[in-house]
Order: structure tokens, then C-alpha cells, then sequence
């Protein structure tokens, strides 16, 4: 293979060449801010009002509950302090679930120091948090249930839509993280019952540095950035213009080509994961095999870290990960493939792969074969996998 190949779209994707030309003149004759008055400042408001009804159009709701932010990261810190600070009147109880992203279970953290109580609904050995668990962890002073759509790490679907439906019936407010869903399964947040939703617009061939929150009408959520009036006072600080016009064109793309791609992606994930299984002895797939995202394929490998493996995929030009891309630098293993019920060895010899339509089954076969020949070599190094054998053969 004379080319890199990238396997890691979960942590990124490339730009859309649409996308980067949507952007383009906004830094140059378009530079106008949209706060202002005169003509140079309305095709900037104009570019923002298009990205804003292309959001909205894919959710199924209005303009007017979009909120540009600086990303994934951004609105979910926004959605759950915002929630915890309006609503702790009515009581300080959070609901959340023990493989949310760090977004999330990080500003769970931040709310806890403020007096707030955290319950981390369990999950299964696929990944899915259980509902009937759900309905008994409501109290009477919970204000908030905070559930991912789909997984960064593993892939699986959490059923957004019965949650909704037994947030609402409790009249508990509900926020999903959907930064890595969205633009990759339909979400429609009437159906649903979805109060507040956050994505990110690197996340499907959109610029890095932008994302948004849905934020259901009626909802009495305050401004997390304090200044001016925009974002109707919610979220103060002059728009990024470029980038709220790239995420605006991506988010068509990945509409218009939604059914198209997942087909695709979702066809060569599966011929991925049964030439894993079938060629590399001792890999578990991580994540519900059915009801999980088109691109992703999680696997652990026994007797080798997932380090070495990255490393060595990575001189054979291939760029993949372990998990998500905001813990790269932790050696610790991964809380999601622990919280599925993964030992602390087989949780550290784990290998996310992601896919795009970009991809083609002749990088897949090239993965694959890189991956079987180096945990080959590293449980040849391994003295654990020498007296797994030996007692085999014993």
C-alpha cells in the first residue's frame, strides 16, 4: 500500500473539499460581522442563518433552538451546568451512565463539587444501559438524564428514544451527547423527547473548532458565555463565521448522503469484523454487534498492549487508535471497555478502527493483514501468551 490510510474517524475526519470552498469567503471579501448592519455584515448573517436551518431541517425542529458553540466538548459542558444551575431548585440529582465521554463525566465531576449527586447507570457486556435501571435511579429530585447517543469507543446505540419517552413521562429534563451520531444515524428530537443535544462538526467532514446545542424551546437555561447579545444571549463572543458556514454545507452532505454512505460504511465494517474474527485468533469484538454506528470496530487483542500495536500500524502507514482521541495520553485503560466488563489486561490490548466512505476493502485487507502479523510479533515478545501456550498444549 503507497498510501497512508486513515481508520480514525471517530476521532476526526478530513475536511470535505465543499466544505473547506463554503468556508473560503469568509476569510476574504464576505469578512463583515454578522452583528453589523451594513450589507458586508448580512451575508456573514445570511451564511450563519443557512447553516442554522440545515441543523435544524436535520433534527426536525426550528432555527431558533440552534446554538453555535466551539464544539462537542463546549456543549455538553453547557447543557449539563446550565440544566444543573436553572433547574436545582427543583433538586440536584443528575442522572448519567458509566461510559458517557469525558465531556460529560468530567463536568458530572465539576457539579458534584458544587453539591450536586451523580448516579452512573451501569451498562451491559455491549455496551447498553439497562432502562429498567433507568426508571428506578429517578427520584423525585432529579432534574437532568444525561445519556450519549451512540459510543465513541465501542459504537453501540444507546435507545435514545426510550429514554425520551421515560425522561418525559417523569418531566425530567433530557440531554443527549450525539458528537459521534449525528450526521451518521437519523436523531429526531420531537420523536424522541430530546431537551437538549450537543454535536461537533469535525465529526463529519466539518472543520474542527465548531459544533452546536439544540436546546428545546421553553427551556430557562442562562447564558454560559457572559458579553454580548449573540445566540440570542445565550452564548456571548462574535461568531466564527468560516467554520459555522463549513459546519452548515457538512451538515448537508452528510444528509443528503446519509442512507447512501451507511449502507456502504456499514457493509465494509462488517466485512472488517469478520476478517478480524476469522483470521486472528483471540479477539473479542467490543460493542453490540448489530445496533452500533456504521463505522465502528472495536476490538481487544489478548497478551498485547495496544500501545505497540498503534505504533507498529502506524510505520505501516495505517492510523488507527485504542479509544477516544481526548484520553491519548493516559496509560490508563479505557472506563468504557471496563465498565463492559473487560479485565484490566484486555482492556489495554484494545484497537479502535473507524471508517469513512473514503475507505476501500483493498485498505481493509492491507489492515488486516498489518494487524494479524504485528500481534503475531508482539505475543511472540509476550511471556504471557508463552505459558498460555504451553498450558494449551499441556
Amino acid at each position: 500500500m503507497d498510501h497512508r490510510i486513515y481508520l480514525d474517524n471517530a476521532a476526526t475526519t478530513r475536511t470535505d473539499a465543499k466544505v473547506v470552498e463554503a468556508m473560503i469567503p469568509f476569510f476574504g471579501e464576505c469578512y463583515g460581522n454578522p452583528s453589523s448592519i451594513y450589507s458586508l455584515g448580512a451575508a456573514s448573517k445570511k451564511a450563519m442563518n443557512s447553516a442554522r436551518e440545515a441543523i435544524a431541517e436535520s433534527l426536525n425542529t426550528t432555527p431558533q433552538e440552534i446554538y453555535f458553540t466551539a464544539g462537542g466538548s463546549e456543549s455538553d459542558n453547557w447543557a449539563l451546568i446550565a440544566a444543573a444551575e436553572a433547574y436545582e431548585s427543583k433538586g440536584r440529582h443528575i442522572i448519567t451512565s458509566k461510559i458517557e465521554h469525558h465531556a460529560i463525566l468530567h463536568t458530572c465531576d465539576y457539579l458534584k463539587k458544587r453539591g450536586f449527586e451523580i448516579t452512573y447507570l451501569d451498562v451491559d457486556a455491549d455496551g447498553v444501559i439497562d432502562l429498567e435501571q433507568l426508571k428506578a435511579s429517578i427520584r423525585k429530585d432529579t432534574i437532568l438524564i444525561s445519556i450519549m447517543a451512540a459510543n465513541n469507543e465501542i459504537g453501540t446505540i444507546q435507545p435514545i428514544a426510550q429514554i425520551g419517552a421515560i425522561a418525559k413521562e417523569r418531566d425530567v429534563l433530557f440531554h443527549t451527547d450525539a458528537v459521534q451520531a449525528y450526521g451518521h444515524i437519523p436523531i429526531d428530537v420531537k420523536a424522541c423527547h430530546i431537551d437538549m443535544l450537543s454535536a461537533s462538526g469535525h465529526k463529519l467532514h466539518g472543520p474542527k473548532g465548531i459544533g452546536f446545542l439544540y436546546i428545546r424551546q421553553g427551556l430557562k437555561l442562562r447564558s454560559f458565555i457572559h458579553g454580548g447579545s449573540q445566540e440570542r444571549k445565550r452564548r456571548a463572543g462574535t461568531e466564527n463565521v468560516p467554520a459555522i458556514a463549513g459546519l452548515g454545507t457538512a451538515v448537508k452532505l452528510a444528509f443528503e448522503n446519509m442512507d447512501e454512505n451507511a449502507k456502504k460504511i456499514t457493509a465494509m465494517r462488517d466485512y472488517l469484523i469478520e476478517k478480524i474474527e476469522k483470521e486472528i485468533p483471540y479477539c473479542k469484538l467490543n460493542g453490540h454487534r448489530t445496533e452500533r454506528l456504521p463505522n465502528n470496530v472495536n476490538f481487544s487483542f489478548t497478551f498485547i498492549e495496544g500501545e505497540s500495536l498503534l505504533i507498529m500500524l502506524d510505520m505501516k502507514g495505517i492510523c488507527a487508535s485504542s479509544g477516544s482521541a481526548c484520553t491519548s495520553g493516559s496509560l490508563d485503560p479505557s472506563h468504557v471497555l471496563l465498565a463492559i466488563g473487560l479485565p484490566h489486561e484486555q482492556a489495554h490490548g484494545s484497537l479502535r478502527l473507524t471508517l469513512s466512505e473514503e475507505n476501500t476493502y483493498e485498505e481493509l485487507d492491507y489492515t488486516v493483514e498489518a494487524v494479524k502479523e504485528i500481534v503475531a510479533k508482539l505475543r511472540n515478545m509476550s511471556p504471557l501468551y508463552e505459558d498460555f501456550c504451553k498450558k494449551q498444549k499441556g
